[in-house]
């Protein structure tokens, strides 16, 4: 019984399409979140005078924005992918499970 579901829904081009553009989607929000937070990694790792310049006449660093930059950016993708998620994936999981069921 389950293998026999199991084959339908491998079978549906609906779920190769789900798999591709998930994968693709999530691994181009991977790179970029990595690219961000290793950045600024290698930041702090090599250039700690500037995340220690001030920014103006206050006390306020590079590194205080830069740092809530990462934290931002991250809430950001996060909330793309579950935009993406919520509109195309689940439309694409609704097709594949009323396929399946028929």
């Amino acid at each position: 019984m389950h293998d026999d579901l199991v084959q339908k829904i491998k079978g549906d081009p609906n779920y190769h399409k789900l798999v591709k553009t998930r994968s693709r989607f999530g691994w181009a929000l991977t790179g970029a979140m990595m690219v961000v937070y290793y950045g600024y990694i290698l930041l702090i790792a090599f250039d700690k005078e500037f995340l220690a310049a001030k920014t103006g006449a206050g006390v306020m660093t590079w590194g205080m924005p830069i740092g809530l930059f990462v934290i931002v950016f991250t809430v950001l993708i996060t909330g793309l992918y579950v935009r993406r998620a919520n509109k195309q994936y689940d439309e694409l999981t609704h097709a594949i499970q009323e396929r399946v069921k028929a």
